[in-house]
């Protein structure tokens, strides 16, 4: 596989029960395109880490994930993931939480290649006894202070999304935050990259502190314009399509028909349904 790839092929490389990492943060900057074209895919049994949103809440509907690590699954404007709710209810997945401060300790041992990394967040929490598998260390200092050893978040492939990438494979984003896609890339054993636009080596521009992704760490980076959405990707979120999104997930039958409508061609598919459904008055 070439840096610049596919949708096709990157899913096409992924295998049901792997461990896979989904950058962005709630319902922003999610790579959305890639998540679809796992949804159309026969992948299952796999375990989702992500600050979530609709990414987890896409792939819990289509039945292919069976633990989500997280901190939240959220749409931000919308407090609760329906979908994601809707699986926990039912038993149909299981789900490791963190605190926020956790799960950045948890990719940042990963991305150091280190079995854990301590930290104060998370004791005297109700994490501790929700998660009883985690463990405290004592500081070998004259301090002695107890805290908690978060493991590191493992991943087999991460994928992210950025505004602009090269054909090398560096990844520059646009908005006000970088979330956290560069540990997500740094943390995995292979990081596909989607982007808006793709410009050749040496035309990304900008500040060098967008230069978020390294190709050092990207195994593929493929064009998707709009392949963020609905999620903020750049030109704001849809709020419009999430709140469609979200009201079809309360009923099945509703639920089916934005499936069939939306969900069951190509992304170029979903891209020229989207703007149907926006020409027609939603």
């Amino acid at each position: 596989m070439g840096v610049v790839t596919s949708i096709e092929e990157i899913v096409g490389s992924l295998e049901s029960g792997m461990t896979i990492g989904i950058g962005g943060w709630g319902s922003r900057r999610k790579p959305m395109a890639l998540v679809r074209a796992i949804y159309r895919s026969s992948l299952t049994d796999l375990t989702i880490v992500a600050y979530g949103g609709p990414d987890v809440g896409l792939l819990c509907a289509a039945g292919k994930v069976r633990r989500v690590v997280a901190p939240f699954v959220t749409l931000d404007s919308i407090a609760l993931e329906p979908h994601f709710r809707a699986a926990r209810q039912r038993g149909a997945v299981d789900f490791t939480e963190y605190d926020e401060g956790m799960f950045m300790f948890g990719l940042l041992a990963a991305a150091h290649r280190l079995p854990f990394l301590p930290t104060r967040a998370g004791l005297g929490s109700d994490v501790m006894r929700m998660n009883p598998a985690l463990r405290t260390v004592r500081s070998p200092y004259d301090d002695g202070e107890e805290l908690v050893a978060v493991p590191a978040l493992t991943m087999d492939v991460a994928l992210v999304h950025m505004d602009v990438a090269d054909t090398r494979g560096n990844g520059r984003y646009l908005g006000p935050d970088p979330y956290m896609d560069d540990l997500f890339a740094k943390a995995s054993g292979r990081c596909f990259m989607s982007c808006d636009r793709l410009v050749e080596a040496g035309e990304l521009g900008g500040p060098p502190q967008t230069l978020l992704v390294s190709r050092m760490h990207v195994t593929g980076v493929v064009e998707t314009p709009g392949g963020g959405h609905f999620t903020d990707s750049g030109q704001g979120r849809d709020e419009m399509f999430q709140r469609h999104y979200a009201a079809s997930a309360a009923d099945p039958e509703a639920w089916a028909a934005f499936a069939d409508r939306f969900l069951t061609g190509d992304e170029a598919a979903y891209q020229e349904t989207v703007q149907q459904w926006r020409e027609e008055g939603r």
